[in-house]
């Protein structure tokens, strides 16, 4: 089973020009209530006055428990013809609690980054699986099998999955062994379900904070508490997220009801540590998801602070697509005799993503990725690029030429990103154009195609990249734009990757001239290769001008321009040599006399 899909949308706690947290430098009411007013979408006026706004979220009121609503039960939107849908209009009764693992029907949501409206998808074609290629992602065994608790099998049930993929075949029953767990498992084969259920199946009720979930971006997290709340909907476990760019008060008031799992980028936990909103008093399991990526982007110190921090007895377990020799490392400084799992296939990548490359020059890329996304009208589509810059250069290029691309970079105002990934998961977008900072932390249902317009320096990344296509056993196609300098680039990723990508061309793509300023440079550079090439090192002295030669005096007729050094005794006259020596006016003493 993939990474479960999405029930229901992103929810902020803030407005979108609260969030962006940009200043009104205008100081006009009239225009910033007229920018307000712009940005609105369809469909909230189509929900009307009597449904809550999904983007912000009321303070609580005096003598209320804070982060709670009175909304009624969620509406849960259809399945697609991938699950039961659910029925029943009331709200479940509350039960009495107690610290034995939950098995009721009460399950009571925080409702911190997912929404009650009910989303709003445009019709796209289904994704198709390859028969042929079932077997290689998932097992023939069911989820009733691994020994999960009724409630949790009823989550996946809903969810529209029976049987398990490979990798939680493997990692759930070594997790309720009490294992430590250093696993390793291709891009969309169902990594966060496999750490997720385990947890709900072992959890304690009103035991606060015993879970922690380590994720390297914020899309991550909120990602992986959307799923797990889909997953564990039949069970009375909360689970609350706690990541930068949101108001600490608000996360502080969830954190004070006590969830049981926490989904956090390692920064902000931390913080939240010392500002004294939470404790690891009761840690029983540390997940940490995507490892190889949070010690890439600068979490290495975070992560080990948090980890020496833990005192109490518990299960920790890595989960990445890829793991290096660091994080050999760590695993063995925090793990206690962990159990290996790694991938069995060829391929890092899943067999389902059609990839090919395309040559190009650099200044035919926008061209090229114009024609693409004209001639190919792919389904949903991300882009890739390395430099936010460069992000934000193409999405202009391609809204100037008509198309509808939206960008997501590390830059962006956290609200402006949340907008854009709810935007995203409502099936409002078409085409994406992000940083490798969506990599890790874009798992929505229907990407067709996945082009990197950049190709990324490190080949681990292009793997992370097209495992946002072809997730779950569905197919998809990855595309990379390759100039004529990053051949070895290529080579690289096709080596880790252990696989052969083949090229693609486009006989009515035409390409461009070449830019005036890239032939400056490249005369320029000839000229300079040419100089150099002229004054090799290696040849002799040129000889002096003929006026300074004498061939009488001296050899060669090369005239000296300074004395020789001094000699003493055969050796260069050096202060060194000279230490102990009688200067010139002093005299020797006398010989001794009896």
């Amino acid at each position: 089973m993939a990474d479960a899909p999405h029930d229901d949308t992103t929810a902020q706690t803030e407005s979108r020009t609260e969030q962006q947290g940009q200043p009104d430098t205008q100081g006009d009411r009239p225009k910033r209530r007229r920018r307000r007013r712009k940005s609105s979408r369809p469909q909230e006026a189509e929900t009307g006055a009597s449904q809550p706004s999904a983007e912000r979220e009321p303070a609580p009121a005096s003598g209320a428990e804070p982060g709670r609503d009175d909304r009624g039960p969620k509406r849960r939107r259809s399945r697609g013809g991938r699950g039961r849908k659910r029925s029943g209009d009331a709200a479940p009764a509350p039960q009495q609690r107690s610290s034995r693992p939950a098995d009721a029907d009460d399950y009571d949501d925080d409702d911190d980054v997912i929404s009650d409206q009910p989303r709003k998808r445009r019709a796209r074609p289904e994704a198709t699986v390859k028969v042929e290629n079932w077997e290689e992602i998932f097992e023939k065994q069911t989820f009733a099998d691994l020994g999960l608790r009724n409630s949790v099998l009823r989550g996946v049930e809903d969810a529209g999955f029976t049987h398990p993929t490979k990798i939680q075949a493997e990692l759930i029953p070594l997790v309720i062994e009490g294992r430590d767990v250093l696993g390793q498992s291709r891009t969309g084969t169902g990594k966060t379900a496999a750490f997720g259920l385990p947890l709900y199946h072992l959890a304690q009720r009103d035991l606060p904070f015993q879970s922690l979930i380590l994720a390297p971006t914020r899309e991550l997290a909120i990602q992986i508490t959307e799923e797990l709340r889909d997953l564990g909907r039949h069970t009375p476990i909360r689970v609350s997220a706690v990541y930068g760019g949101q108001k600490i008060p608000t996360q502080a008031a969830r954190l004070a009801e006590g969830p049981e799992i926490i989904v956090a980028t390692p920064g902000r936990l931390w913080d939240m540590k010392q500002r004294g909103y939470l404790h690891f008093n009761n840690v029983r399991f540390v997940i940490l998801d995507e490892v190889d990526r949070m010690l890439d982007i600068g979490f290495r110190e975070d992560i080990k602070t948090i980890l020496k921090s833990i005192r109490t007895e518990h299960q920790t377990v890595f989960v990445s697509a890829t793991i290096g020799e660091e994080i050999e490392r760590l695993a063995r400084s925090f793990m206690k005799e962990p159990a290996r799992l790694e991938t069995t296939g060829s391929s890092l990548t899943v067999s389902l993503v059609e990839q090919h490359y395309i040559s190009v020059q650099p200044w035919d890329k926008r061209r090229l990725l114009k024609h693409v996304l004209t001639h190919e009208d792919p389904d949903l589509t991300i882009v890739f690029c390395r430099m936010k810059r460069t992000v934000d250069d193409v999405t202009r290029s391609l809204t100037n030429a008509g198309i509808d691309a939206h960008a997501i970079h590390g830059d962006m105002y956290q609200g402006k990103r949340n907008s854009v990934m709810k935007l995203l998961r409502e099936g409002e977008l078409s085409v994406i154009v992000a940083s490798d900072l969506a990599a890790r932390g874009l798992d929505v249902d229907g990407i067709s195609h996945v082009i990197n317009y950049d190709l990324p320096d490190d080949p681990e990344v292009y793997i992370h990249r097209i495992g946002r296509t072809a997730r779950a056993g569905r197919d998809g196609i990855a595309w990379a734009f390759v100039t004529p300098d990053q051949g070895p680039l290529l080579t690289a990723i096709e080596k880790l990757a252990n696989i052969h990508i083949p090229e693609r061309e486009y006989p009515d793509f035409k390409p461009g001239p070449v830019p005036r300023w890239i032939e400056e440079e490249k005369s320029k550079e000839a000229a300079r290769t040419e100089k150099l090439q002229s004054r090799s090192r290696h040849d002799p002295p040129s000889m002096p001008a003929p006026a300074k030669v004498d061939s009488n005096r001296f050899p060669g007729g090369i005239v000296p321009t300074k004395l020789p050094p001094k000699r003493l005794q055969g050796r260069s006259r050096t202060t060194r040599s000279m230490k102990g020596m009688p200067s010139d006016d002093t005299t020797l003493p006398p010989p001794a006399t009896d």
